[in-house]
């Protein structure tokens, strides 16, 4: 099954996809938008364009486990998403996933503007990666 990644986020937010057999998790973009709503829009239009069975919102715990605002505002996220998709949409726990994706973009040497696109799809990659890694444990 295709299952769509996001990584949510106030001014941008990441997207990714993995293939149906749930073995490859790759980019698929960034939406850059201020507003909730034209995200969940956005987010909606990529899981119906991609075909996907079920949507990973990543969930930014605290380091301690314990519940932040950012995570807050990513569960008030993925609870609209809800509404508005017939698939199922489920919080992962993606602490320090951003971190990673700045690593990668430090190791492939991507500087500048281009950095600044892409690192959400990256961290958005990576909470996919984790998810499917868990999925396939659970198998």
């Amino acid at each position: 099954m295709k299952i769509l990644a996001v990584d949510y986020g106030d001014a941008r937010t990441g997207l990714a996809v993995c293939d149906p057999h749930e073995l490859l998790a790759s980019p698929v973009g960034v939406i850059h938008s201020h507003k909730m709503e034209e995200t969940l829009r956005q987010t909606v239009e990529a899981a119906e364009k991609e075909g996907v069975g079920e949507i990973v919102v990543g969930y930014p715990k605290n380091m301690n486990g314990t519940v932040g605002e950012r995570a807050e505002l990513c569960a008030a996220f993925a609870d609209r998403l809800r509404e508005q998709v017939t698939v199922p949409v489920t919080l992962w726990d993606e602490r320090v996933t951003t971190v990673q994706a700045h690593k990668i973009m430090n190791e492939t040497n991507t500087r500048g503007k281009k950095r600044k696109e892409k690192v959400d799809a990256v961290a958005a990659t990576l909470i996919l990666e984790s998810y499917l890694a868990y999925r396939k444990n659970q198998i």
